[in-house]
């Protein structure tokens, strides 16, 4: 994490993404699509940490239905671990076991960790994963996975706010920023 002068300067060099109005529109729209797809199984929403937390706070509010919550907090080891091999922090407390399952994070960037997460959750008895990003960075990348439900799309540079962070700052914007080139974090 660095400095409170350095997460300043990086929010004062970057570019307005997409404003909070847009980001609130956006995750209206994502309720009203899950709310058309989930609102008669009764399923388990589970919000990736830490990123995932203001989307999946913003739109489980917006669910007009029924569902169990949890979390899961899973880390990559390293970049480039073949298979994307993780970390599990914590994994869910509720089972999945027959359930549908709505993994909510922030991005959907190379798709490694979140696939291996639907992968997981499959394993572990889920009868159907979906998953919901705020963002899927347009990276031109093959994925793993692709997100069931999209707020918004982001360019192909580092983007922060609404859960996505700039060296540990800024998780808590309301709107999306990006940066030209990713920053130097200092201690």
């Amino acid at each position: 994490m660095g400095t409170v002068q350095q997460a300043n300067d990086f929010l004062a060099s970057a570019e307005l993404i997409h404003s909070a109005e847009t980001v609130q529109d956006a995750v209206k729209r994502v309720a009203g699509e899950i709310s058309a797809q989930l609102s008669e199984e009764n399923p388990v929403m589970l919000c990736v940490m830490s990123g995932g937390v203001p989307f999946a706070g913003q739109l489980m509010t917006l669910l007009q239905f029924p569902l169990d919550f949890d979390y899961l907090h899973v880390t990559r080891y390293g970049q480039d671990t073949a298979g994307g091999a993780l970390s599990w922090r914590a994994a869910p407390w509720i089972s999945v076991k027959g359930r549908t399952v709505l993994v909510v994070d922030d991005i959907l960037d190379e798709g490694v960790t979140l696939a291996a997460v639907r992968d997981r959750l499959m394993q572990q008895g889920a009868q159907r994963v979906l998953v919901a990003v705020a963002a899927d960075k347009e990276n031109g990348k093959k994925k793993p996975i692709a997100a069931d439900f999209v707020a918004l799309k982001v360019p192909d540079r580092f983007v922060f706010g609404f859960g996505m962070d700039a060296c540990g700052a800024w998780r808590n914007l309301a709107a999306i920023y990006a940066m030209t080139e990713e920053p130097e974090c200092s201690a």
